[in-house]
């Protein structure tokens, strides 16, 4: 009888390959022709533009802002969905630690005792006995099942902190909104105040005859318009502190406490480096890098599993009548098996071809999250340089129309002017210094976007904790 042995694939050679060069790359920093050419995807030599500050691993330090960087520091401790991640985290290196055990052999130990009464007489047996059963991993088989494992275990490590950076960029992004929104109150109820200022100056001219009551009118439904305005502030600030308590981990009929301030200054730009190092920072693409490389393993482990296995065991047992004698007499044996697949009906290459495909899949979600990370970053840049000139543009449009309004309310009062054109020129001077408030949150919010496309996995106080314990 002829056995046919399958040789492994030189497809699967080449990926090993591939995948080695990958890992080179992301675990050293090489930044090599070779290396980057075993990219599933084309990398530019750099970013459309940089800039010269570092960013911290703790990027939100960079606004300077401290009551930010206790929040920041509360949300990482207490967020429950960060918890979860955790936890998931604990699962996976538990499922690793579990495949591991594989690589070792099993041992049982049994004992038995059996009393028998037969009329006058009776009698009594012990046994003990000591087995192990230990496969051979001759292909590999085994050992790729738990590197495909332990890859999991640290695309979940990646993905635990994929979690901590959103979260600390959503609390950043709330917290900064909150600001904003009570900056827009504070700047409403301001506003409220000029119109009722104007509506006394109105007032007095109607009563000595020289304006007309639509105006007084037209004036009053500016103030309500603005009162209206005031409560949906007020309703967007309720909503935001909400959401920041609820991503502190807290209660959201609480009430977070802070102090309403003006919106910060960007930090200067940060060095955006080139895009080699950012796939080797970026947390979600290491986690895919890692699922790349988990089925990589399990491609191994399916083409290895077509193969014969060998397995050893080994026994030991003892039986008495009595206690004392009970370890005199041992009985060991040795044994071993080889099992080889005949016939499966093509199940063993149908789980082959199935793991192929993963590998394939992986490789392609490998390098589409490499482009989105491009794409973030160079979203964010452009998002960022557009946006500082639209808050230039409408600094411009308030100074013309504060200058505009103070013509016509001069001209106005003096009899000569049309209160239709001062009051649509304070609605649009009004508006104007609101959108400025909103474009000034929206150029935070496109760099927040940046240090987050940028930045790269950090440590928590979980982490640190579970590593000294």
């Amino acid at each position: 009888m002829t056995k046919t042995v399958t040789s492994v694939p030189l497809t699967s050679v080449r990926w090993n390959l591939v995948i080695m060069l990958l890992a080179a790359m992301l675990l050293t920093g090489c930044t090599s022709r070779s290396a980057t050419d075993s990219l599933p995807v084309e990398v530019s030599d750099s970013f459309s533009e940089s800039g010269a500050t570092e960013i911290p691993s703790r990027w939100w330090h960079s606004f300077d802002d401290s009551r930010l960087d206790s929040l920041v520091s509360r949300a990482l401790q207490s967020n429950f969905s960060l918890e979860a991640a955790w936890h998931r985290l604990r699962a996976a290196r538990a499922v690793a630690d579990r495949a591991s055990s594989d690589l070792w052999p099993d041992l049982e130990g049994s004992g038995e005792g059996t009393y028998t009464q037969t009329g006058n007489s009776d009698s009594q047996q012990l046994r003990l006995g000591l087995s192990s059963v230990y496969e051979v991993d001759l292909w590999g088989r085994i050992r790729s099942s738990v590197q495909a494992e332990e890859y999991r275990a640290r695309a979940s490590m990646a993905d635990y902190r994929t979690a901590a950076l959103s979260l600390s960029a959503e609390v950043v992004r709330t917290w900064y909104q909150l600001l904003e929104a009570q900056n827009q109150h504070d700047l409403l109820q301001q506003q409220i105040e000029t119109n009722n200022k104007v509506l006394d100056l109105l007032e007095a001219q109607f009563s000595s005859g020289q304006i007309r009551i639509a105006d007084i009118l037209r004036q009053r439904q500016l103030i309500e318009s603005t009162r209206e305005q005031r409560i949906v502030a007020e309703s967007r600030i309720r909503v935001l502190e909400h959401q920041l308590a609820v991503l502190l981990g807290e209660s959201p009929q609480g009430s977070v406490e802070y102090e309403s301030h003006t919106l910060p200054s960007l930090p200067p730009l940060p060095e955006t480096g080139v895009p080699t190092e950012l796939v080797q920072r970026r947390p979600d693409v290491q986690s895919a890098f890692n699922e790349l490389r988990a089925a990589n393993e399990e491609l191994a482990a399916a083409i290895s599993n077509q193969f014969p296995r060998l397995t050893l065991s080994v026994s030991a047992s003892t039986s008495s009548d009595n206690a004392t004698d009970l370890f005199q007499d041992w009985v060991t044996s040795l044994s071993g098996s080889l099992v080889a697949p005949l016939f499966n009906a093509g199940a063993l290459r149908a789980e082959v071809d199935r793991a192929e495909a993963v590998r394939d899949q992986r490789l392609s979600e490998f390098g589409q999250t490499i482009l989105r990370a491009f794409q973030e970053v160079e979203n964010a840049l452009v998002q960022e340089a557009k946006q500082a000139e639209r808050v230039a543009s409408i600094e411009e449009q308030v100074s013309l129309a504060e200058q505009t309004y103070e013509q016509l309310q001069q001209e106005y009062f003096n009899g000569v002017g049309n209160y239709i054109d001062v009051l649509t020129t304070l609605t649009d001077l009004q508006q104007l210094r609101r959108s400025l408030l909103s474009s000034r949150l929206t150029l935070i919010e496109y760099r927040v976007a940046l240090y987050r496309a940028l930045a790269g996995g950090f440590e928590t106080e979980r982490e640190i904790s579970s590593n000294e314990s």
